[in-house]
């Protein structure tokens, strides 16, 4: 891969030979590349190979040269090296960060993964005051095909010419999403907006004035002469005797210009559009057509711990989906994922203490990936103790570029020379398991920037998972109480950004990293990668050290990922409905005799064992359990078999028969030879029951 850096006006403290001596591929300096040096750039898309350019100020510009000059380079990438490096009060020692940014943009681009198509026909419905929707309706009525859905008058009145269908009433329900919304409504009036003509004979002839200018008639005012009826005549607009009766239809995009949505929901679908704004209605111009997303998730029902025998457990998933894409199919024993109304936040896949759900563009292997490159990458460089800052490529990214520009105007400090930002489409897409891998590869810190657009939901979820991993780090000796190696940064403006990173990460607050760099990656799994961690983890942790090393760690029950489970003896019969319902394989049964063994390792915490025992008799424990019991299987509770009082086989424990039988000692179908028979093996029953002169029997 061919790299060029331009430093326009020289205003990147750059060091070629730190930047050269991290890079295999060749590097080429410039300062004014997209103007008097952009024949250098041609001359490298025209090489056939991959091409790396570090601006990203003028990449529209790059890409239309690339275009307009037949360009046969496989990959034309960018990268940002001036707000994220340079343009920093720090900028002269960020040597080893623009070189880990430059070797994280060599990596290949995420695997491609199925897509999502929406196909929009352009069909719009346009809900609001009358006089705003036809106002607005007027400008879209070119490229659109638009009905109108009237609430209220606003303040000026409807135009006199009908130019576009309009409905009215009551909205029941609306759902969908780009393409295929449906709106169901209840005629709640009078007037049928439809056949009217809008000649105000109605309003004119109304002696109470309950007719406005939106053709509908205020229920309250009206004392039932019915003169608007008269005058409105034969054109027969005006019904009060008619049913309300709920109507549905379609549309492919929604204009919604109330004051309250139409969906409660954080993250609202894919074509519904809220407010007239110029951003609102161009987009709407372009809502026609075919259109493509990623599909983000991957789901695997066998590792899911949601359902089993119609019990729900973990919904983990259902309650942190902001858009409202995941619901629980408890007929299938799973959840079923929308993927035209996923927005891809990923918040499903971090909080999902199995794996079930895992992103899929980029996938996390991939994203470990990165984060190994930029710190291995730094170390080598001769950077020390980096801080990886995840922030959204959108709001995120663009508080990370003002920042940039204030520091360059010196209204700011800037990102820290030692303060890598990392993109992701999503802050709550990485959970402990990445956040753990960092760590492990040599960050002293994580932070994930919260700028405000984020759900509430997630905030908590994500919270939790980091409140699970301090646990875990004090715990193991590796951090004092309350010193947080991942934690929030909150800002919703540059300066409170600014204020954040030198507070948690400049002078005495700067970490120094305390994991020993690890070897391992991120890997498919989710649970194997926590395994990983842990495993680096526990053989380095401090606290195992000491001759007083804790045997367990106890850990928060919201969001434990592993954990034991506590079993009453008294009250258990063993009847193995948890054994059934475990997703994990973390309760086992033995062939071999009445045993309820336990394999902690296995155990994901779900529940779903305690809400399927009939005797109420298990509990959830999260702790991490720090012995080599931990990998091996051990019996939680036992009992002697019962065997068949006619020919002594076994066929139940001795616990569930004698529950069985107290529990059926007063049922009048079960005394005499019929409680003996509970306690007999299936074939004596039959055979006793066919043998005996007390029973009748079907001939």
């Amino acid at each position: 891969m061919t790299t060029l850096i331009c430093d326009c006006n020289q205003t990147l403290p750059l060091d070629s030979k730190t930047l050269a001596r991290n890079l295999a591929d060749p590097i080429s300096s410039h300062t004014s590349l997209c103007r008097r040096e952009v024949g250098d750039y041609l001359k490298a898309v025209q090489g056939g190979g991959e091409v790396l350019v570090a601006c990203t100020q003028e990449q529209r510009l790059f890409g239309e040269l690339a275009v307009q000059s037949q360009a046969k380079a496989s990959v034309i990438k960018f990268v940002n090296l001036r707000e994220t490096g340079g343009w920093s009060r720090e900028g002269h020692l960020a040597a080893p960060k623009m070189a880990a940014l430059l070797a994280a943009a060599h990596l290949p681009d995420p695997d491609p993964v199925p897509t999502v198509t929406y196909t929009s026909a352009g069909r719009l419905l346009i809900i609001g005051p009358l006089d705003q929707a036809e106002a607005v309706a007027a400008l879209l009525a070119d490229s659109l095909d638009v009905t109108l859905f009237s609430q209220g008058p606003g303040h000026a009145g409807g135009a006199q010419a009908r130019r576009f269908p309009v409905l009215a009433g009551r909205v029941v329900k609306l759902d969908g999403w780009l393409g295929h919304f449906e709106l169901t409504w209840s005629p709640n009036n009078p007037i049928d907006l439809d056949l009217c003509t809008r000649c105000n004979a109605c309003v004119e002839a109304c002696p109470e004035q309950a007719i406005g200018l939106d053709y509908q008639i205020d229920m309250s005012r009206c004392d039932a002469q019915r003169l608007c009826v008269k005058a409105c005549g034969a054109v027969g607009a005006i019904q009060f005797d008619r049913a309300p009766q709920e109507e549905t239809a379609g549309f492919d995009l929604v204009l919604d210009l109330r004051e309250h949505s139409a969906f409660m929901r954080h993250a609202t679908p894919q074509g519904y559009f809220r407010g007239a704004t110029p951003e609102n209605l161009l987009r709407l111009r372009d809502g026609v057509g075919e259109f493509e997303k990623p599909k983000f998730f991957v789901y695997q029902h066998k590792l899911c711990a949601h359902s089993r025998n119609e019990q729900v457990g973990c919904q983990a998933c259902v309650d942190i989906c902001s858009a409202e894409a995941i619901r629980s199919d408890k007929t299938r024993q799973q959840i079923e994922v929308n993927p035209h109304l996923c927005v891809g936040c990923g918040a499903c896949t971090t909080v999902c203490p199995t794996g079930a759900l895992t992103y899929a563009y980029p996938k996390a292997h991939e994203q470990g990936r990165k984060l190994h490159t930029l710190l291995s990458t730094y170390r080598q460089a001769g950077g020390v103790d980096p801080v990886v800052l995840l922030h959204s490529q959108d709001v995120g990214q663009q508080r990370i570029e003002e920042l940039g520009r204030a520091a360059q105007l010196r209204v700011a400090q800037g990102i820290p020379a030692h303060v890598i930002p990392v993109p992701v489409w999503h802050t709550a897409s990485l959970g402990l398991d990445v956040w753990l891998s960092a760590l492990g590869h040599g960050a002293a810190q994580v932070l994930v920037l919260a700028t405000g657009e984020e759900a509430p939901q997630y905030i908590d979820g994500l919270q939790a998972q980091m409140n699970q991993l301090q646990a875990l780090l004090e715990g193991l000796g590796y951090v004092a109480p309350g010193h947080a190696l991942v934690q929030w940064v909150r800002a919703s403006q540059v300066t409170e950004l600014d204020a954040e990173l030198q507070r948690l990460t400049m002078g005495a607050n700067r970490l120094k990293a305390v994991i020993p760099v690890a070897t391992f990656e991120v890997t498919a799994g989710k649970r194997s990668t926590l395994e990983l961690a842990l495993a680096h983890l526990l053989d380095h942790a401090p606290a195992l050290r000491r001759s007083d090393a804790p045997r367990e760690l106890p850990l928060p029950s919201d969001g434990a990922l592993w954990g034991s489970v506590n079993v009453n003896a008294g009250a258990c019969t063993l009847c193995m409905s948890c054994v059934s319902a475990c997703p994990a394989g973390a309760l086992q049964d033995n062939p071999e005799a009445p045993q309820l063994r336990f394999v902690e390792k296995n155990c994901v915490q779900c529940g779903l064992c305690v809400k399927t025992c009939p005797e109420n008799a298990l509990e959830l424990v999260p702790r991490l359990l720090l012995t080599r019991e931990r990998q091996q299987v051990r019996v939680l509770n036992e009992t002697q078999p019962y065997g068949c009082v006619r020919c002594g086989k076994p066929f139940g424990t001795l616990k569930a028969v004698e529950a069985m039988l107290s529990r059926l000692s007063g049922h009048a179908m079960f005394q005499g030879p019929a409680r003996e028979r509970l306690k007999m093996c299936g074939d004596c029953r039959v055979i006793d029951i066919y043998s005996s002169d007390d029973e009748h029997k079907l001939l």
